[in-house]
C-alpha cells in the first residue's frame, strides 16, 4: 500500500492521498496529543490543526511516507506548546462565582488547626532520627538518596528508619486518640 507513495509513476488523486494518509496516521497522531492533553476535545482539535498545517507538506511530496506519523506527531506537539505559552502569557482566568464561597464561609478552620497541632505534637514524641528522617522524606519532600546523604546514613537504613518512624507516629497518633488528645 505504501509503495505507490515511493513510485512516482502511480498517481493517484490528491484527494484519495490524503485521505488514505488521514486514515493510516490518525490513530497514532490523536493517541499521542490525548495522551499529552487528556482531554478528548482538546485532542481532537490539536489533531485537525495538525493535519491543517501538514497538508501543504504533504502536497509537495518531500516528506518519506514512513515518516508522515512523525511529522504530524512533531507539528501536533509544536501547536499544543504553543497554546501552553499562550495560556502561560494570558495566566488562569478564575471568576469569584465559581468559587464556593458559602461553603468557604462556613468551613470551619479550626479543625485544621487542631489536626495539624496533634500531629506537631505526636512528632515531638519521636526519637530525634525518626523525627529527623520523618520532617526530611515528609514534610521536606527530600530523597532516599539526599535523606541519607544529610542523615549520613545508607539509603535502605533511611527506608527502615522511615518505616519504623511511621509505625511509631502511628502508635502515638492512636494512643492520643485514645486518651481524648487526638481528633
Amino acid at each position: 500500500m505504501i509503495d505507490y507513495f515511493r513510485s512516482k509513476r502511480i498517481k493517484k488523486p490528491e484527494s484519495e492521498e490524503i485521505n488514505e494518509i488521514c486514515s493510516k496516521t490518525w490513530k497514532d497522531v490523536y493517541g499521542f496529543i490525548y495522551y499529552k492533553v487528556q482531554n478528548k476535545e482538546e485532542a481532537e482539535d490539536i489533531t485537525q490543526e495538525a493535519y491543517k498545517k501538514a497538508l501543504p507538506y504533504l502536497r509537495k511530496g518531500e516528506t518519506d511516507p514512513d515518516k508522515y506519523g512523525s511529522l504530524l506527531k512533531t507539528i501536533a506537539l509544536n501547536i499544543l506548546r504553543d497554546n501552553w505559552r499562550r495560556s502561560k502569557r494570558q495566566g488562569v482566568q478564575v471568576s469569584l462565582e465559581s468559587i464556593y464561597s458559602e461553603e468557604m464561609g462556613r468551613s470551619d478552620f479550626a479543625d485544621e488547626v487542631i489536626r495539624r497541632n496533634w500531629i506537631a505534637e505526636a512528632l515531638q514524641k519521636l526519637g530525634s532520627e525518626h523525627k529527623t528522617v520523618i520532617k526530611l522524606r515528609i514534610l521536606k519532600g527530600y530523597s532516599v538518596a539526599e535523606t541519607a546523604k544529610a542523615m549520613r546514613k545508607s539509603e535502605g537504613n533511611i527506608r527502615i528508619m522511615q518505616y519504623r518512624a511511621l509505625l511509631k507516629l502511628n502508635e502515638i497518633m492512636k494512643s492520643d486518640s485514645k486518651n481524648g488528645k487526638g481528633e
